[in-house]
């Protein structure tokens, strides 16, 4: 199976990229994360995109906040998905990283998760490296029947409780 790749933009993003890494690695799937800025660290970021098929990888995420130009920069350099995942920060709620990372120009996309969305790039992630491996995709299958039945269990209780209203 290939690898994903987890890019921060900066080490305070660990916290929201912490959760993605966990889930990539629950269903099984290797993962390195790196610190790389595209700012203060560009020529290390198109080296990266730059080999990262070659060494292995199958999907790069790239988490990023205020510019967030991060998931745009690899993705400039690389033909595989890119998923950004735009960081909230302290000045404008992560709406300026949400606009950086989804306003990409023609032939350059990166797919875009919501702010802080860490989990739901591990799980597109995993279901773009499912499309070539089966076992992974029976674990995705599994993951969202527990999810369905959460949410049928939830719905069971909410139910009694307006009955007994």
């Amino acid at each position: 199976m290939k690898k994903a790749a987890v890019i921060m933009g900066s080490d305070s993003d660990m916290p929201v990229v912490k959760g993605c890494i966990e889930t990539l690695k629950g269903l099984g799937i290797e993962v390195e994360a790196h610190v790389i800025s595209a700012h203060r660290t560009p020529d290390g970021a198109a080296a990266f995109a730059n080999q990262a098929a070659v060494n292995g990888f199958g999907v790069i995420i790239a988490a990023a906040g205020k510019a967030a130009h991060l998931a745009g920069a690899l993705a400039a350099r690389t033909t595989l998905p890119v998923i950004g995942i735009p960081i909230k920060s302290s000045t404008l709620d992560g709406l300026d990283a949400l606009l950086s990372t989804v306003q990409m120009p023609s032939g350059v996309p990166v797919a875009t998760v919501a702010i802080n969305g860490g989990d739901n790039a591990a799980i597109l992630a995993a279901q773009i490296l499912a499309l070539t491996d089966d076992g992974l995709a029976k674990k995705l299958v599994a993951m969202k029947k527990q999810m369905m039945e959460s949410v049928i269990e939830k719905d069971s209780k909410i139910q009694a409780e307006v009955q007994s209203i």
